[in-house]
């Protein structure tokens, strides 16, 4: 399952969130503004605080990065 790495006042958190309920991926959310141990997750795979970091099978995605996201997700 995918895990997506958001804060609540993220915009491309929110279209990231988006793509996956319009195409019907399954994920798991990983509120970082609330959760220290998320964030702390967060950074140790990406190196980075910025959101939303995507996670699909320890494939890291930086950003709201759709091409790679539908490659990822096998989406056409």
């Amino acid at each position: 399952m995918a895990k997506i790495y958001t804060t609540p006042s993220c915009v491309y958190c929110k279209m990231a969130k988006e793509f996956f309920a319009k195409h019907g991926i399954a994920y798991e959310e990983k509120n970082v503004a609330q959760d220290v141990s998320a964030r702390d997750e967060m950074v140790q795979k990406s190196g980075q605080l910025g959101v939303p970091v995507i996670d699909i099978d320890g494939q890291i995605i930086i950003g709201f990065d759709q091409p790679r996201l539908a490659e990822l997700l096998g989406i056409k």
